[in-house]
């Protein structure tokens, strides 16, 4: 009989253009080998141009899709996206209590890249107070960094220091993404006491769309596995590189990374 994937649970928004959101998340588990379940927070109509619309999922039904799945199937890891109101970051910031569940990758997602506003401003709080002490690992590019922490993100030494700052809101480890800084997109992790550096070579495109969903999937597939958290968030690192060289020309925006890239990485850690 061959192995039991890992049971990957993604709580986050519908994306109908298929290139980021929950279906980023279930094609990034699917190709790192891992089962995956879905919480929807929110239906948006949204392609590669932008976002035209939003329809929330109410609290107590993003709350009955989570105990459906972690009493019967039960969760090795689950990741968070795009939460949009306060209601339902803190009642998935209770779900995830209740339900123990320890693996979790928060991403948290505060405006598309076409900047539509994906996380309202009276949730922003809750986010800091509810959810990223129950983190195992937060995953915020510098500009989500700076909201969640104050100041800025122009060098690597302030991503350190966003990074320290985020830290002491409760989360286990901080990797802020560096995709946003000049030259080299350096991502930087940090558990408390030491900084562990990223670096991949900047792919010329402008077809990214999805990358934060599929870097923070992808990670919590991998801790699903049984990989420890630099090892995950490094392989991780290398998936999305995989997606973004080989990323599809769809729409008239940004097009979507490529998923099938993915295949190939060997999910599970190393046998000694």
């Amino acid at each position: 009989m061959s192995k039991m994937p890992p049971r990957i649970l993604t709580i986050a928004g519908s994306d109908s253009g298929g290139g980021a959101g929950l279906q980023a998340d279930l094609k990034t588990i699917t190709a790192l080998g891992g089962f995956g379940m879905s919480a929807v927070t929110a239906l948006t109509a949204q392609n590669t141009v932008g976002v035209s619309g939003v329809h929330e999922v109410p609290a107590e039904f993003v709350a009955l899709q989570i105990d459906a799945v972690a009493e019967d199937i039960g969760v090795d890891a689950a990741k968070t996206g795009m939460l949009m109101s306060r209601p339902v970051v803190e009642i998935v910031a209770d779900r995830l209590r209740r339900h123990g569940i320890e693996r979790l990758v928060v991403d948290p997602v505060m405006v598309s890249k076409s900047g539509a506003r994906l996380l309202r401003e009276d949730a922003e709080q809750a986010l800091r107070q509810k959810l990223l002490p129950l983190a195992l690992v937060v995953t915020p590019n510098l500009e989500e960094a700076v909201v969640l922490a104050g100041g800025r993100a122009r060098t690597l030494e302030d991503a350190r220091e966003l990074a320290r700052r985020i830290h002491g809101l409760g989360p286990k480890w901080v990797l802020v993404k560096g995709g946003h800084l000049e030259g080299a997109p350096v991502d930087v992790l940090f558990d408390g006491r030491a900084f562990t550096e990223i670096e991949r070579p900047r792919v010329p495109t402008r077809n990214t769309h999805g990358t934060g969903c599929t870097y923070a999937s992808a990670i919590a597939t991998l801790l699903g596995w049984g990989r420890g958290v630099p090892d995950a968030v490094a392989t991780a690192r290398d998936a999305v590189q995989r997606a973004i060289e080989q990323s599809l020309a769809l729409g008239k925006g940004h097009g979507p990374v490529n998923h099938h890239a993915i295949f190939g990485l060997p999910p599970a850690p190393e046998a000694p």
